[in-house]
């Protein structure tokens, strides 16, 4: 195992701990954005450094293409390929496989997919995804899990949990650097509680250096996803990292976090910004409306991202209908947001602030008071008091007995 996992502050479910990996120190709950081959894109490795990035998730599938897992290992793994001096995480390379691509089969053996260099069909198996992500050399590698999307009903979830099951053996086999790279676990079984019980229980008992739930966030009702985050995390080991796989919207997040997760990741901010949109505290900021040619305030006057104190609104209406420039200032202000959203999570709960933290939160997202049901649900399970900015109407919780047992 080459991580170690302190907790430095709890409320109730909520929790800021100190993650080490070989090549960081990192403070959770904390963001990951995503890289597909070695870049976040329009952003320097400099300016990740800058707004406080921590983790970069690199994309197993796109980097085993181009330029080859071989030619990284050659050339000293990819923290050295791409001078990032901070840690790493890789994804197994089969979400990719299912989701990019026609034609890809999942057997026992593993993902057979069509090639997209020259259609012929191709065989991902969870050690050939392990012996790629060893040459990589990310601090946390992902295991190889069969992945169902949550809109899905009927026997195929089941046998995607235990198929899940049956290859973290085979990943564990195959791991040749568990004193360098960790190997992460991920939690199947769609909305079924039952299925999710069993898929964390075999996991557990693997003792691995951490846990992700996985096949959330894939058009699920909120209320279903918040209830698979509470039930997995309160079953998940105390003194090992959670995280919750494509989880982006800073609601999302605070909400997980609040249910006892660590880490999270997405393509969100990123890629929002490439169609003109802005993170706010009140939610999104659409720059290329027609409103936004003549404002001259920054996108966030209480932001403190170089974006913000440089350009303002009319300047970046300009450039997102017509350069790319814009959609890099836009990336750069995104990420800027949700790491130090991380940062203020972390610090809410280290000084007992949690509570406070979530409700001003609330109250600038919701400044009617109308939280989403969904939302006021999962927080009194967290044992979050949100009265004080929630309207009648939605902080009816409306959760009886059996279901905040079952939600625990």
């Amino acid at each position: 195992m080459a991580l170690r996992f302190e907790v430095l502050g709890r409320f109730n479910r909520a929790r800021a701990a100190q993650l080490t990996l070989p090549h960081f120190v990192c403070q959770t709950p904390l963001f990951m954005p995503v890289g597909t081959q070695g870049t976040i894109k329009g952003l320097t490795n400099d300016q990740l450094e800058e707004i406080g990035c921590q983790i970069i998730l690199g994309n197993t599938y796109h980097l085993a293409l181009r330029p080859t897992s071989e030619l990284i290992d050659e050339l000293g793994g990819l923290h050295k390929f791409m001078k990032w001096p901070r840690a790493m995480l890789t994804d197994s390379g089969g979400f990719q496989m299912v989701s990019l691509l026609h034609l890809a089969d999942i057997t026992e053996k593993g993902v057979t997919f069509q090639s997209p260099v020259d259609g012929k069909p191709m065989l991902l198996t969870p050690e050939e995804s392990i012996q790629i992500q060893n040459r990589i050399g990310a601090d946390i590698i992902m295991a190889l899990d069969d992945v169902v999307k949550t809109t899905i009903t009927g026997p195929r979830i089941e046998e995607a949990m235990y198929r899940t099951l049956r290859w973290i053996d085979r990943c564990i086999s195959a791991h040749k650097r568990p004193n360098e790279q960790n190997l992460f676990g991920i939690v199947q079984g769609g909305l079924d509680p039952v299925l999710r019980d069993i898929c964390v229980r075999g996991l557990v008992e693997r003792n691995l250096p951490g846990y992700a739930i996985g096949g959330l966030a894939g058009g699920e009702d909120k209320d279903s996803f918040w209830r698979v985050v509470a039930q997995c995390t309160a079953a998940l080991p105390e003194d090992k990292p959670r995280y919750v796989m494509g989880v982006g919207y800073p609601l999302d997040i605070v909400v997980c976090s609040a249910l006892g997760a660590d880490m999270y990741d997405c393509v969100y901010p990123t890629r929002t910004a490439r169609f003109g949109t802005a993170l706010v505290p009140e939610g999104v900021l659409k720059l290329k409306h027609q409103v936004m040619a003549c404002d001259t305030r920054p996108i966030d006057p209480a932001c403190g991202c170089m974006v913000c104190k440089n350009f303002s609104r009319a300047y970046i209406h300009c450039l997102v209908t017509k350069d790319a420039m814009g959609s890099q200032l836009l990336s750069y202000h995104n990420l800027y947001y949700m790491m130090k959203l991380s940062r203020d999570l972390h610090s809410s709960i280290v000084y007992g602030k949690f509570p406070e933290f979530v409700c001003t939160f609330l109250q600038k997202m919701f400044p009617e008071g109308e939280v989403p049901e969904w939302v006021c649900n999962a927080m009194e399970v967290a044992g979050i008091d949100i009265s004080s900015c929630c309207s009648p109407v939605s902080s009816s919780y409306g959760l009886n007995l059996d279901e905040k047992a079952h939600a625990v």
